[in-house]
């Protein structure tokens, strides 16, 4: 049923691409030339909209916040166990909503249908369930579950409960990885048979925190972005096997290995993930996604000021970008929620979803601690933790 779903919300999303570029072509260079326009940016719902209650209130609830504010949601309710983090963002962002140190106190807001979930995923668990079986919807921070099997329960259990659990995969709206991502899945590259994404930057930041303690800070807390975007990319070609390795740089000042990279083999198709984790002196990315009738590419620095450029037999389309990854990443991410609950359709990055990326994260972690080849699929819980 989830995965019937799930199949029928694709099926829909794309279907809403292809029409939109039907209507909306755009005449590039030469009359021999037209590429559509491509709707990569966050969508809002229609009419009124839903109370969000979020429980968390560490570094990354900001970003939700300036997200939210500027979309015009409302937040009715800020949780922390440490009420006096949830009411300095509940002063600098909602002045009106309530402040509380009671998850149930939170949910129990008037008005209250989503529960945005950002605290780490031990403690996360068993707030998704609450809200869940409080009749809320759920958005819940990234990675989603230390365990698949943990992860399916919840999505099962959402099911039965008639709300949607969707997870905060935020790289999906960033403006460069949302139209590579909308064009791809619309069909307008043609049929996929590789994609290679390469990320150089400094991620020393992390000396000194706890994220420091991570084993695979890289690979599974860092690169889950690309596991999903990569999920998402892929999703008509089950992946065969996962080959991954990680190491430390010789001068970085963090415990944690700084790089990373995977390989993946697919049934007809290829992609390859390369983190360099220790880069003091600048920043640099690249996206490649290679289809039969067209090559979707990105090129930046760091995050954002990102310039993608789609080859096709008839030449080059340069598409003017808006927006940036934060916080365009966290208004998509709770917008296509939204949508979903007012269209009555599983959101697109919803739990069910989300651990197709997961499972293909897990399989590159559990090759790098092995030095061997692994099928996603046949790991459930996070290896070396």
């Amino acid at each position: 049923s989830n995965q019937s779903q799930e199949s029928n919300g694709q099926s829909s999303s794309r279907a809403r691409l292809l029409a939109h570029a039907q209507n909306n072509p755009l005449s590039i260079g030469s009359p021999a030339m037209n590429w559509p326009t491509v709707p990569y940016r966050p969508r809002d719902p229609q009419g009124p909209l839903p109370g969000i209650a979020l429980i968390g209130c560490g570094g990354i609830s900001r970003h939700h916040l300036q997200a939210y504010v500027a979309a015009g949601y409302q937040v009715l309710a800020l949780c922390d166990l440490d009420q006096q983090r949830a009411v300095d963002q509940r002063d600098k962002f909602y002045p009106q909503a309530l402040a509380t140190d009671d998850p149930a106190a939170a949910l129990a807001v008037a008005g209250v249908a989503i529960a945005d979930i950002t605290t780490h995923p031990e403690p996360r668990v068993a707030l998704i369930e609450q809200a869940l079986r409080s009749g809320k919807h759920v958005l819940s921070q990234k990675p989603f579950v230390l365990d698949l099997h943990v992860g399916q329960r919840l999505a099962d259990l959402a099911a039965e409960q008639g709300v949607h659990l969707a997870v905060n995969q935020n790289a999906r709206w960033a403006p460069h990885f949302s139209y590579l991502r909308t064009a791809a899945i619309g069909g307008l590259l043609g049929d996929l048979h590789a994609a290679h994404f390469a990320v150089h930057w400094d991620h020393s930041w992390t000396a000194g925190t706890p994220f420091e303690e991570i084993r695979h800070l890289i690979l599974y807390d860092y690169a889950i972005h690309w596991f999903d975007l990569l999920a998402c990319l892929m999703q008509d070609q089950q992946p065969l096997r996962v080959h991954a390795s990680f190491t430390r740089t010789r001068s970085q000042p963090t415990k944690a290995a700084l790089l990373g990279q995977v390989a993946v083999e697919y049934p007809a198709a290829q992609a390859t993930l390369v983190f360099d984790g220790h880069c003091p002196a600048g920043q640099h990315a690249t996206a490649v996604v290679v289809g039969s009738e067209a090559i979707a590419r990105s090129v930046g620095r760091g995050d954002n000021d990102h310039r993608v450029v789609i080859t096709t037999p008839s030449g080059d389309f340069s598409p003017q970008l808006e927006g940036q990854w934060f916080d365009d990443g966290f208004h998509g991410a709770m917008g296509e929620l939204m949508c979903a609950i007012q269209e009555n359709r599983e959101p697109a990055h919803s739990a069910n979803n989300n651990l197709r990326g997961l499972a293909l994260c897990f399989a590159a972690l559990q090759s790098a601690e092995t030095n061997s080849p692994v099928t996603p699929g046949a790991v459930f819980d996070l290896p070396g933790r």
